[in-house]
This record gives structure tokens, C-alpha cells and sequence, in this order.
């Protein structure tokens, strides 16, 4: 049986989500979204490059959720982006709305699926996919460390004028101002960043992995991110369509790991086909934990703000 992936959404990130899935042959693609028309177009234009960028798989696309029965792997990328000058925790009450009407239906169609939560803010609209689908702990997650590490992961390579193949990045805890850049987990073949560039210049490149959205966001003007967050996501669905178990920072629900407790927060996990399959503890320095948690208690606030 052909595995499957529904993208909910077909803005830019989900759209493109749903090209880089297509074209890589991972699976077969259902994209929805709300707009009449919006996504079965955008899959029709897609099928139609099939011949070109040599892919047998389908892409279907509609506004009724019946198409999201049989996913393996469900993207939920719905909600507002951000806009020049807002704050991920701006979008929290409007995409909660979204978020929560998505994932009812998305879990009635697809009861068995693994879920990717990509709208923001993320931790907490995790959260609330995990409450509102009675899904598994293993088989809901966000997607925001991999995207994180990946643009620390530029910055160091571009500051050090190696390749970014070469450098491997550590960002932990929420996707939001109070994310957790670990240089010294970070390094350029084995070697630590810490090694390679002065403590100023790791400070700066940390505000900037804090920033990367934002920034890009004031860029653009009237949108947000996207190539990179989709290839991020594809990093995720493919570990776990092919069961890799590739290890990936992504926020997850903890139960005691870093002295966490029923928060999702982004730690590195082994993601396979039964979705996280093992959370993995670094050793912490103080100040890296008391970052971590400081982190947390940010989504935790936003959590609170969400139930009251």
C-alpha cells in the first residue's frame, strides 16, 4: 500500500511542503485547505510537473477533509503567519481556533496517523493538538528544531566560510525568543564552535538563530518563511516514512527528561515509523538548564493564557 501524507494548508509552507514530498517520491500528497479551490489547483498544477520532474506519485487537493483518511503522516501547517512586528505568541488565540478545528477533523478521518504541528506558536498549538486528538504522546510532535538548528546551523558555516555540510547545530527548547543555541554542541567536523570563534561572535550568531524569523518576516513585509521551514518538515516525514530513526530536535511532550514535566519543548529525539521513538538527554551545564527551563516556562505561560 503507497504511504501517505496530508499537508493541511495550502499557503506557502504547506504548499511547498507538499512539492518537496511530491518530488523527493516519499509519498503519495492529500492537501487541504479552507479556500475553495486553493488547494485542489495547486495540486492539479503540481501533478501536471509530474512528467517533467519524472514522479509517479499523486497529489490530490480539496477543501473536504474525507481526502486525509489513510495518512501516515499528517502536516498541520493552517493558521495566520506573523506579520512585521509580531510575536509568535501574537497568533496564539486566532490559530488556536484553527489548530483545534483541524486536528478534530483530521483525527475522525486518519485515527491512527502521526502528527506534525507547524503553526505557531508552536509549542503551545502542540500542545493543543496532543489534547484535542487523544493521540498517543509519541505520535504528535512540533516541527521548529530542526528548522532552528538548521539556520544556526547556516550562520555558523557562513561566519566560518566552511561548507554548511560540515557543521552540525544543537538549538533546544521553545520555537520563540527563548530558544536554547548550543554552541557547545555545536561543531565544524567534531571540532566545537567554541573552539573556532571568539564569545562574542557565538553571542551575536545566537541572537541571530533567535531572530531568523522575525527577520526574514521584516524582510518580506506580507509573509513569512517557508523554503526552509518546509524542508525542515520534509527532514521529519521522510525519518519517519522510512523509518530512519534519524536524531532530530523536535518538540516533544516530556515526562521527567530535563527535569520537564508535561510540557512539549523541543529536545533531540529518534524519529521511525511509530513516530518519536526515544527522547535523548544531553548533559547540561547549569546555565544551559536554566536556559532550557526559563524556555519552558515561556511556553507554559502561553499554555495558560491558551486555557484560561
Amino acid at each position: 500500500m503507497a504511504r501517505k501524507v496530508t499537508v493541511i494548508g495550502a499557503g506557502n509552507v504547506g504548499a511547498t511542503t507538499a512539492q518537496r514530498i511530491f518530488e523527493r517520491e516519499l509519498a503519495d500528497v492529500a492537501l487541504v485547505d479552507i479556500v475553495p479551490g486553493l488547494a485542489a489547483g495547486k495540486a492539479l498544477d503540481m501533478m501536471e510537473s509530474a512528467p517533467v520532474v519524472r514522479t509517479d506519485r499523486c497529489i490530490v487537493g480539496s477543501d473536504d477533509y474525507e481526502i486525509v483518511s489513510g495518512s501516515d503522516v499528517i502536516v498541520i501547517t493552517a493558521g495566520l503567519p506573523r506579520k512585521p512586528g509580531m510575536s509568535r505568541e501574537d497568533l496564539l488565540q486566532k490559530n488556536a481556533e484553527i489548530v483545534r478545528s483541524v486536528v478534530e477533523k483530521c483525527a475522525k478521518q486518519a485515527p491512527d496517523a502521526i502528527m506534525i504541528v507547524v503553526s505557531n506558536p508552536l509549542d503551545v498549538m502542540t500542545h493543543l493538538a496532543y489534547r484535542v486528538s487523544g493521540f498517543d504522546k509519541r505520535r504528535v510532535m512540533g516541527m521548529a528544531g530542526v528548522l532552528d538548528s538548521a539556520r544556526f546551523q547556516y550562520f555558523i558555516a557562513d561566519a566560518l566560510n566552511v561548507s554548511v555540510k560540515d557543521v552540525s547545530a544543537v538549538v533546544l527548547g521553545g520555537h520563540g525568543d527563548q530558544m536554547v543555541p548550543l554552541p557547545r554542541y555545536s561543531t565544524v567536523c567534531g571540532v566545537p564552535v567554541t573552539e573556532l570563534l571568539p564569545a562574542d561572535k557565538i553571542d551575536e550568531l545566537i541572537e541571530r538563530t533567535r531572530r531568523a524569523g522575525a527577520e526574514i518576516v521584516e524582510l518580506l513585509k506580507t509573509g513569512s518563511a517557508y523554503y526552509a521551514p518546509s524542508a525542515a518538515i520534509l527532514s521529519m516525514v521522510e525519518s519517519i516514512l522510512l523509518d530512519a530513526k534519524r536524531v532530530q530536535p523536535v518538540s516533544v511532550l516530556l515526562d521527567g527528561e530535563y527535569g520537564i514535566h508535561g510540557v512539549f519543548v523541543g529536545v533531540p529525539v529518534s524519529l521511525g515509523k511509530g513516530g518519536v521513538e526515544r527522547v535523548i538527554e544531553l548533559e547540561l551545564t547549569d546555565s544551559e538548564l536554566e536556559l532550557l527551563h526559563k524556555s519552558v516556562e515561556s511556553v507554559r505561560e502561553n499554555i495558560k493564557k491558551l486555557e484560561s
